[in-house]
């Protein structure tokens, strides 16, 4: 499968919101075959450079599809996507516009676990702060009994560093998670 690339500095995880605010000519271009073909993009968290130049990536990301896109009063398009399945880049070339393409490989999708008892706090806890955030969750589809579900959001939200986002991406346990984010947790409740 072929699909645009779009290096990023975050992590995107499946069913996660991605707002962006595209002003290159190769991203605007992107997301104007995205929408008219319905197609999906892959999201990378950028190793090494930035997000408006040349950047290398990890090879874990995120397919992201657009479900709106507005323009904003500063001229600029904004755009949500939704984070679906995760790949693998297998190889990828930039194009003369400096988009990137890449040949990747679909991931498998992670099991849906259900909550263990001793982390059963959780999805009340981030079913406050998903309202909290507004607009950007607040049309997600929630399933507060698949750790898989609740732990993505939270390290989505969570302050941790992106090499450990990315980490939590491309390991795709649920069950490591859950441990992080208790951890996360206790040490904020102090």
């Amino acid at each position: 499968m072929k699909v645009p690339l779009f290096p990023l500095n975050t992590v995107l995880f499946p069913g996660g919101p991605l707002p962006l605010r595209i002003f290159e000519q190769r991203y605007l271009d992107m997301i104007s075959g995205c929408v008219k073909n319905d197609a999906p993009f892959g999201v990378l968290l950028i190793r090494d450079g930035a997000e408006t130049g040349p950047a290398t990536t990890h090879e874990v990301g995120t397919l992201a599809r657009i479900i709106d896109w507005y323009q904003g009063s500063d001229g600029l398009l904004g755009v949500t996507a939704i984070g679906e399945q995760r790949f693998r880049v297998v190889s990828s070339h930039r194009e003369s516009n400096g988009l990137n393409i890449g040949n990747i490989e679909i991931l498998p999708d992670e099991p849906v676990v259900p909550l263990p008892d001793e982390y059963q706090a959780m999805p009340t806890i981030l079913a406050g702060v998903l309202d909290d955030l507004g607009l950007l969750y607040e049309s997600l589809d929630r399933h507060m009994d698949d750790a898989a579900w609740v732990t993505s959001r939270f390290i989505e939200i969570l302050p941790l560093d992106l090499e450990q986002k990315q980490h939590c991406l491309e390991n795709g346990d649920p069950q490591a998670r859950l441990r992080i984010v208790q951890a996360m947790l206790d040490a904020a409740r102090g």
